[in-house]
C-alpha cells in the first residue's frame, strides 16, 4: 500500500508543517497570496514591456538612494511582508529571482499602505566584462527584498511609493 518512498517523505512533510506552524498569523494569511503574486509578477515581467510595467511600480524617484522613515506598525508589517515573500519564493515552480520578488513585495506594501522604494541597480564584475542587474525593495530600516544591495550595486533607477513625498 505505501512504498518506501512514501515513508521517506514523512519527515519532510513533518518539517514543513512545523515550519508553517512557526509563521505568524499575518504570514499564514498572506503566504498563498504572495505565492500567487510572485507568479503574476513573473508573468508580467516576461510578457509586458517594462515601460508599461514601470507605470505601476510607483512614482519615478531620484537616483540618490534614500528610504522613507516608518513608524513601528509599518516597520512590523514590512518585516512580515519580507518574510512571507521570501518563504513563498522558495516554493514557486517558476523562477522567483529579485525582480518578481521586488514586484510582489511592492504590491503587498502598497496594499498595506506602507511607504517603500523599489530600486534597480547594476554591478560589474572585477574584470569589468560582465554586468549584473538587481532589483530590491526597502521600507524604512527594513530590506524587504534584495538584502544589503546598496553596497554592492549602483542605483540606476528607483520607484517610490505614492505615500512618500520628498523635495529635491
Amino acid at each position: 500500500m505505501f512504498s518506501q518512498r512514501s515513508f521517506r517523505a514523512l519527515p519532510l512533510i513533518a518539517r514543513k508543517t512545523r515550519g508553517l506552524a512557526r509563521l505568524s498569523r499575518f504570514e499564514k494569511i498572506w503566504l498563498l497570496p504572495a505565492w500567487f503574486l510572485l507568479g503574476v509578477s513573473r508573468f508580467l515581467i516576461l510578457f509586458v514591456p517594462f515601460r508599461r510595467l514601470a507605470a505601476r511600480l510607483g512614482g519615478v524617484g531620484h537616483l540618490a538612494p534614500w528610504v522613507p522613515l516608518l513608524g513601528a506598525r509599518d516597520e512590523a508589517v514590512a518585516l512580515s511582508i519580507a518574510r512571507v515573500v521570501r518563504t513563498a519564493a522558495r516554493y514557486t515552480p517558476w523562477q522567483s529571482n529579485c525582480f518578481p520578488r521586488a514586484v510582489a513585495a511592492r504590491i503587498l506594501l502598497g496594499f498595506h499602505g506602507v511607504p517603500y522604494v523599489l530600486f534597480f541597480g547594476v554591478n560589474r564584475d572585477a574584470a569589468g566584462a560582465k554586468i549584473t542587474a538587481h532589483a530590491w525593495v526597502a521600507a524604512g530600516r527594513v530590506q524587504v527584498t534584495g538584502g544589503g544591495s546598496f553596497g554592492r550595486f549602483v542605483v540606476v533607477g528607483c520607484f517610490v511609493s505614492n505615500r512618500c513625498s520628498f523635495s529635491g
